[in-house]
Parts: structure tokens; C-alpha cells; sequence
């Protein structure tokens, strides 16, 4: 609940209306269904009978919650609980204005129901009404769970949505610390916050298996109550990447056993271990590298990485998963290289339209003893130019773009010693001139169709 403190106010414009009821509840602070009332707030509300009865203190009843707290009838008027220092009573001959200040702040988050009852002098008019109001939020979110997704990754869970300094060093706002050994020191350099989950990006690989405790400060919830003590800790094992069941790679059971027996200080055992942590990543590293390889499951990088290794020609932006398809025909397209399904299935690949024909460049050529000049031929490319040169037809009409990456494909996919003349796309629909009738003069702005 905001306050406003305004200079001046005008009232432009009032519109009355009769109001039958009696007696009336009003000028209520906090109104009904208001939201983010304030904790510490008092509250106000004013009975007025517009009759000429008055208001019956000793009938008016004010219940905050289910609880007591005004009684007009009573010794004490005001609930203990509800008798701060700005709690008051004040009556005049039509109104009765009650002011109630609660000695504990209301509850966080919660929904708080009132309830008046009242009459006016005699009795002759009641007055019965419930109104609720929202508090504010002031409930600091807290950390309910940590989880390893994968060597440098951490997902913390919280018990509502929070939101990450912007402008806050990871290192300080997410500080883990190992509570096994030998361990790795790890700390966070990416953070992004989901409603209630942050997932951290670690820089380098957690130790498997250790216990890691993770320290959060200075996240904060939508309203910007920060995460307190001790609800800003959580602790999670490090990530154990998969590993097939039968595999028995531990360096220590590889060792001599009478160095093993030596080892009565433990240190050999715990150099190891260190040694074994390694050791486990990089067998995990092995395990992985089949997804490397495999086009569906690839990461972007190394996509583009098996691209290059199959000496993609073409430039073409695409995304993701056109990459993935290309990288899996590109192999076969070199094959059919030089041909016209070559060139069908490249177009069709590319711009996903189908190509109607790839027809044979026609020129009209001289026939000695029968061609006269300017009526049955005209001047064309030479014999052997012609005889290698095509035409492309498409079903539809092509953007710009289109057509200069058909074009590309086209020049690219042709044999050597062919020439692409044209590209044949169809004529855009003729659009007839319709007749208006009391406008149009048939044979000159009409045509009969």
C-alpha cells in the first residue's frame, strides 16, 4: 500500500447517487482486495448512518481474522492485540470512526479477512459486511536444494522464484566448498535464474561422489527479500558420470600389494585417489565421444566441426537441425554430383520447391535453302555452346534470395563443362479487369472473359 502525498487536488467532475443502505462502511484503510498492504499497517474504517438515527457504538463489532478486536459494549473497546500507539475511537452524532493498530505485524503473504457489524440507534438498520485485503510480501525465499546435472553444472532449487544480481561476481553471490577430500575447488562464472531455479555453470569439473556445500548471497525474491541464514545453504554430491557395469579400471587395486600393504600413513592412498579422479574423466570423455560423432545428438560446435570435415561447399545460413540433415546426405550429394537428380534433390534440399524440368537450351538455328533471315530463326550461340547449355524450370515463383541460391547450387552441382542459361519460373497470374456497371465502356476499360 503506497503513499502519496499529493500537493493539490481538484475535483472536476462529481456524479451522486442515492444510497438507500443504512449504515454505510466506509473510508477503509486498507481497502477491499487491496494487495501489498504494508506489515506494520493500522487499520481504518468508518461506520455513517446518512439517516438521522446515528450509529450504536455499543452494536458495532469489529472481527480481524475471526478475532475480537472492537466491541462497542465493552470496558475496553479495543483488543489488547490491537491497541497500538495509533489506535483510536472517535464518534460524532451520524459516524463512528474505529482505527485499530495490531501489536504484532500482520502475517507476510497472507490474506486478511475483516468483518464489521453494526446498527444504527434503535436498531432499526444493520449492517453486516466482510472485505479482505492482501499483505505484502516480506518472506525471505530460501534455499531448499542442490543437485549436480553434470561435471560443471549445478542446479539450486528455492522455495519460490528469485532472481540473480545482474551485476554481482558469481564467485562471491555462490561460494562452494568442498566437505570431502581430495577434492577439486569449483566455482560458478554463468548464472540464470528460472522462477524458483538457478542453474550455475561451474569452471571446471567437480570431484564425484565429494560432498559440496554451496553458500548463496545476495539473491533475492520478486519483492527483493533476500535469502537469510540459515536457509542459504545446501549441500549436493559432485556429479559420477555413467560408467558400464562390467568396467574395473581403479588405479589402486592395479598397485603392487606389498605397496599397498607399505601404506600404513594413507598418503599413497589419497595421491590415488587424485590421480583416479583424473583418470575417471577422462574415461568419461571416452564414453561421450560417441554423441560427438553422432549427427542427432552432436553439439553445435562439433557439428560444425563434422561439416568441415566433410568439406562443406555451401555458405548457406541454416539452422541446427537443417545441419544435421545436411551433414547426413552431404556424402550422397557429392555422389550424385554432375547429375540431374543431383541437381533435383539439392534444389528440393535447399529451397523445398520441386523442379518442374531441366530442359535443353533452344535456339533457333539457320537451315541453308530454307531459313529466311528475320522470320524462322535468329542470331544464336555457337553449335557447341548450345549443345551443352540447359534450362531450369520451377514450379512457383522465387524471392531474390532464392534465386541466387539456386544459382549457387546450380553452378556448383552442373558438370564442368555445362552452361545454366536460364531459370524458367512461371508467369505471376493475369489478372482480368472486371466490368463495373455505370463505369466501365466494354472494349476499353473491360475486357469480356
Amino acid at each position: 500500500m503506497a503513499t502519496v502525498e499529493l500537493p493539490a487536488l481538484y475535483v472536476d467532475t462529481v456524479s451522486p447517487f442515492a444510497e438507500t443502505r443504512r449504515p454505510l462502511l466506509i473510508n477503509r484503510t486498507p481497502g477491499p482486495e487491496e494487495e501489498d498492504v504494508p506489515i506494520d499497517a493500522s487499520l481504518e474504517l468508518e461506520l455513517v448512518d446518512i439517516g438521522a438515527d446515528g450509529i450504536a457504538r455499543a452494536a458495532t463489532r469489529v472481527w480481524v481474522d475471526d478475532v475480537l478486536a472492537f466491541e462497542g459494549e465493552a470496558s475496553v473497546e479495543v483488543a489488547p492485540a490491537f491497541a497500538g500507539p495509533l489506535a483510536e475511537v472517535t464518534q460524532t452524532a451520524d459516524s463512528l470512526r474505529v482505527v485499530l493498530h495490531p501489536a504484532v505485524p500482520l502475517v507476510s503473504q497472507s490474506t486478511v479477512s475483516v468483518r464489521v457489524v453494526s446498527a444504527t440507534d434503535g436498531g432499526a438498520h444493520l449492517l453486516d459486511e466482510t472485505y479482505t485485503f492482501t499483505v505484502e510480501d516480506r518472506t525471505a525465499p530460501r534455499l531448499v536444494g542442490a543437485q549436480a546435472l553434470a561435471p560443471k553444472s549445478v542446479r539450486l532449487a528455492f522455495d519460490e522464484g528469485v532472481r540473480v544480481p545482474p551485476s554481482a561476481r558469481f564467485t562471491f553471490t555462490f561460494t562452494f566448498t568442498a566437505r570431502g577430500a581430495p577434492a577439486v575447488p569449483v566455482a560458478a562464472i554463468e548464472a540464470a535464474a528460472d522462477g524458483p531455479l538457478v542453474h550455475l555453470v561451474l569452471d571446471t569439473e567437480l570431484t564425484p561422489d565429494v560432498v559440496y556445500e554451496v553458500r548463496v548471497e545476495g539473491v533475492t525474491d520478486a519483492r527483493g527479500n533476500l535469502v537469510l541464514v540459515p536457509y542459504h545453504r545446501a549441500t549436493f554430491a559432485g556429479f559420477r558420470p555413467a560408467r558400464p557395469p562390467s568396467r574395473s579400471f581403479q588405479l589402486w587395486d592395479m598397485l603392487p600389494q606389498h605397496n599397498r600393504r607399505d601404506d600404513v600413513t594413507g598418503d599413497l592412498h589419497r595421491f590415488i585417489a587424485c590421480l583416479q579422479e583424473v583418470t575417471d574423466l577422462l574415461l568419461a570423455d571416452l564414453d561421450a565421444f560417441p554423441d560427438v560423432f553422432d549427427l542427432e545428438r552432436a553439439p553445435e560446435a562439433f557439428l560444425d566441426a563434422i561439416l568441415q570435415d566433410l568439406g562443406n561447399p555451401f555458405a548457406f545460413e541454416m539452422d541446427v537441425l537443417a545441419r544435421r540433415r545436411l551433414a547426413a546426405i552431404l556424402t550422397e550429394m557429392y555422389q550424385q554430383k554432375g547429375t540431374a537428380l543431383g541437381l533435383r534433390n539439392a534444389i528440393r534440399f535447399f529451397l523445398g520447391i520441386e523442379v518442374r524440368a531441366i530442359s535443353p537450351f533452344a535456339s533457333d538455328t539457320l537451315v541453308l535453302g530454307e531459313s529466311e533471315l528475320g522470320v524462322d530463326w535468329v542470331l544464336g550461340p555457337s553449335e557447341r555452346f548450345a549443345r551443352y547449355a540447359f534450362n531450369i524450370e520451377v514450379e512457383r515463383l522465387l524471392s531474390q534470395a532464392e534465386r541466387q541460391r539456386l544459382r549457387t547450387l546450380v553452378e556448383y552441382l552442373k558438370p564442368a563443362h555445362t552452361h545454366f542459361v536460364d531459370l524458367v519460373e512461371p508467369l505471376p497470374p493475369v489478372l482480368p479487369e472486371h466490368w463495373e456497371l455505370g463505369l466501365s465502356e466494354l472494349g476499353e476499360t473491360s475486357t469480356l472473359h
